[in-house]
């Protein structure tokens, strides 16, 4: 009877304390459960960071300039030294032309040159001639006309006539032998402007690159009639093609929404992938009109290309600095909210709440944007999957830190 009543009060109490743990257990569950409800929202604090936007576009190199070059002359190639493919420099011969006719001229007009120094030697001689008598009959003439006026008498008025006419007939012939050096003279001249006539003529059957480049096409061969560039009448063939490619242009059509961004000296970052090289050129000129079929303004970049590494025709991808600012509040481009004309971003508040806010945007890069109003420093903005949050709803905030600097890289069309 005992130790039926022991069992009975054993049982008895393990009853409250079985309760009590269920109870415990209860408990927690629903912690458990109260925290797996809250849902987790990835954020990203507003800092400050930089944002460039910039334009990105194809072209294809061309030379700096290309030029035909002409002879100065007609003539037969008697040398041609150059082909496709050579580099060359300015005042380097190209080519010797052949001109049996200039080459008499020439002479010709050496031997004028030579006759009329020879004329000149002559009247020279002939004024120095002509003074020396003047010198002694006027000489004569006055010491007779000194005596005829001491001494009345003493000389006869004949022999004082005929000294006198000496006198005047050897000065007229000083005035005739000087006006005749004067004439040797001056037909010099003619004779020395004819011959550097003939000879800069002479000079210009050699043809001259007129600056440095590479041949790119050869026109004649040796024994060919070159016709004179300068000739109208005729259909005048060149002698090469020279491109100048120590320096190339990059022509790309900026559209007309980058046009008021586009000025002179603006450095442009050039990725030339056959080459596997970025090089860095300058905007130089722009038309500063913008085409109304394309809708784009020519715009061109000269790179240089000093060791000819770079090939006219080669493609290039040209990057454009528009725009940069530097220390300003960015926020993740996936956090903003479009609703028509407002814009708005969720934020997470210092209770780990959902509240909404209307901002301002300025420059927009690739994945940040510059926000100038409704923000401030250390703000979580939610971004992404922004429709599943309620306002005033709690969540659980994961920070993801974004870059604090983007470039925005626009696209456009390809350029010549």
């Amino acid at each position: 009877m005992r130790k039926r009543s022991s069992l009975i009060l054993a049982t008895g109490l393990s009853l409250p304390v079985a309760f009590s743990l269920i109870a415990c257990s209860s408990k927690a569950k629903n912690s458990e459960a109260n925290a797996a409800e809250i849902p987790t929202a990835t954020v990203a604090a507003i800092t400050r960071g930089t944002i460039t936007h910039t334009l990105n576009l194809a072209g294809q190199f061309q030379p700096y300039q290309v030029i035909d070059v002409h002879a100065k002359v007609s003539g037969y190639i008697r040398h041609i030294y150059v082909d496709i493919g050579d580099k060359v420099h300015q005042g380097q011969v190209l080519a010797v032309l052949e001109v049996p006719e200039l080459d008499a001229q020439l002479k010709g007009t050496v031997a004028e040159v030579a006759h009329s120094k020879d004329e000149i030697t002559r009247a020279q001689h002939e004024v120095s001639r002509s003074q020396a008598e003047h010198t002694a009959l006027h000489a004569d003439y006055t010491r007779l006309k000194q005596a005829a006026t001491a001494q009345p008498g003493l000389i006869a008025q004949q022999e004082l006539d005929d000294a006198q006419s000496k006198d005047l007939a050897s000065e007229a012939q000083v005035d005739a032998a000087k006006a005749a050096l004067a004439g040797a003279q001056q037909q010099a001249a003619v004779a020395g402007a004819n011959n550097e006539r003939v000879s800069d003529l002479a000079d210009y059957t050699r043809v001259i690159a007129p600056l440095d480049g590479v041949i790119i096409w050869r026109y004649a061969d040796t024994g060919a009639l070159i016709q004179a560039g300068t000739s109208s009448d005729v259909q005048t063939l060149p002698v090469v093609k020279l491109s100048q490619s120590n320096l190339l242009r990059l022509r790309l059509p900026v559209p007309e929404s980058a046009v008021q961004f586009i000025h002179e000296g603006a450095l442009v970052n050039v990725r030339v992938d056959a080459v596997n090289r970025t090089l860095v050129g300058k905007v130089v000129r722009f038309t500063r009109d913008v085409s109304l079929a394309t809708r784009t303004m020519e715009t061109e970049i000269d790179v240089e290309n000093k060791d000819l590494s770079l090939s006219p025709g080669m493609y290039a991808n040209a990057t454009l600095e528009l725009e940069y600012k530097d220390n300003v509040l960015t926020i993740p481009l996936q956090a903003v909210i479009k609703n028509g004309n407002q814009t708005s971003v969720l934020v997470v508040n210092s209770q780990n709440r959902v509240e909404s806010r209307n901002v301002q945007l300025g420059l927009q890069g690739s994945t940040l944007t510059e926000v100038t109003s409704g923000l401030k420093d250390g703000d979580r903005v939610i971004t992404g999957g922004q429709s599943k949050y309620q306002l005033n709803e709690t969540v659980k905030p994961q920070l993801a830190q974004p870059p604090t600097s983007d470039t925005e890289a626009e696209q456009g069309e390809g350029g010549q």
